[in-house]
């Protein structure tokens, strides 16, 4: 390795760059961003134009972004880390202003011809933001009462502002990425012992609070959790959704109905069938195999990520590998449950696979971070 690092050094610093990039991450987003274009056109009854070509034009822009971002090096990422943040707060804030309502949601941002969803941004722009905290605060005070309150903040202030418009889903993997940092970073267990002990009081309060003029969640919010416990209770009403998202996950059997064979996605049974419940389309068609197969390749995204920040000596690029990738883990996993009915349905789409144009191109962002980390580290 050192023999290979000596000969690099003749080679132009561009080419150079390109050659440490870590290309298995690479090859494994475009292997899954591929899967989503396959199950689109599917969805779509065999046409490109519906939401496949929107997506694979997405893809082109976003992968360009994505090497644009490696090239630069990580400490001017850590220096811009706090304007970041800053600006994802704003944009939040311009939510609850000017954002556009839709499917009873206000999430959307109109920024002249270009719609975006905030949420998405935000949570990277989190992860810069820890990232550049525990890369400053010495290791000694990370476990100080007053030094553990300010990224508590750092990560409450985001999430509130998701909650608001309201988005449950997106609010509470904010969370939960930001508690994977502070724990990675070396923060005491007593500390998320205590998170713990007020969640479990929390979730008390919010079912406690139901039917009340002060209730936490809204009606709707609430009937999800009562789909989730019991599906049944209404088949063609609030469980319409994970009922037919369970048969076609059952229908597909090991090796599936085929390639565009799909009854539940093609007459319309299976709901969000481009978005939340994607991964449903792909179970039916392909069956346990393809499921298998696609969650094989999220596994490997995700030990690639682990292996890059481990790998990494620099505390900064380490602990912001560290959050995209809790970041994405929490994406899919998430989503995943959602629709085998192991988790309330939240509105989380599959990463890279989904339809969707703010969550895929800030994830080619992410990994675009991610890969000017493991390009830049020290040698």
């Amino acid at each position: 390795m050192t023999y290979l690092n000596y000969n690099l050094r003749s080679v132009p610093t561009g080419i150079r760059k390109l050659l440490y990039l870590n290309w298995p991450i690479i090859l494994l987003v475009v292997a899954l961003c591929s899967a989503g274009f396959l199950m689109l056109y599917s969805i779509a009854g065999g046409r490109m134009e519906t939401w496949a070509e929107p997506q694979m034009k997405r893809f082109a822009v976003g992968m360009v972004a994505m090497f644009v971002i490696a090239m630069v090096p990580i400490w001017i990422w850590k220096n811009m880390s706090i304007i970041f943040y800053l600006i994802a707060l704003a944009l939040l804030v311009g939510v609850e202003l000017f954002g556009h309502v839709g499917m009873g949601a206000q999430r959307w941002l109109e920024l002249g011809p270009i719609r975006i969803q905030p949420s998405e941004p935000a949570k990277i722009a989190m992860v810069m933001m820890l990232a550049a905290y525990y890369d400053w605060l010495p290791v000694k005070k990370v476990s100080h009462p007053f030094w553990v309150l300010l990224p508590v903040l750092l990560i409450l202030i985001p999430a509130g502002l998701v909650f608001l418009q309201p988005n449950l889903g997106t609010s509470m993997l904010i969370i939960m990425t930001g508690g994977i940092m502070m724990w990675v970073a070396g923060v005491h267990w007593a500390y998320f012992a205590t998170v713990v002990s007020a969640a479990a009081g929390g979730v008390w309060a919010i079912f406690a609070a139901r039917g009340t003029s002060w209730q936490f969640l809204h009606d709707y919010q609430y009937r999800r959790i009562d789909t989730f416990l019991n599906p049944a209770n209404d088949p063609l009403g609030a469980g319409y959704n994970i009922n037919q998202a369970t048969i076609a996950l059952g229908s597909g059997g090991l090796t599936g109905r085929g390639f565009m064979q799909g009854t539940q996605s093609r007459l319309n049974f299976l709901p969000e069938k481009q978005t939340d419940f994607i991964f449903n389309t792909l179970a039916e068609e392909f069956g346990f195999i393809g499921s298998i197969t696609l969650l094989s390749l999220y596994a490997l995204v995700m030990f690639f990520c682990i292996s890059s920040a481990l790998s990494n000596r620099d505390r900064y690029a380490s602990l912001m590998i560290v959050g995209i990738s809790a970041t994405f883990f929490t994406l899919f996993a998430v989503n995943m449950m959602m629709v085998m009915g192991l988790a309330p349905v939240v509105g989380v789409p599959l990463p890279l696979v989904s339809y969707g144009g703010s969550q895929l191109m800030v994830m080619l962002a992410a990994f675009g971070l991610l890969q000017s980390a493991h390009v830049h580290r020290p040698r």
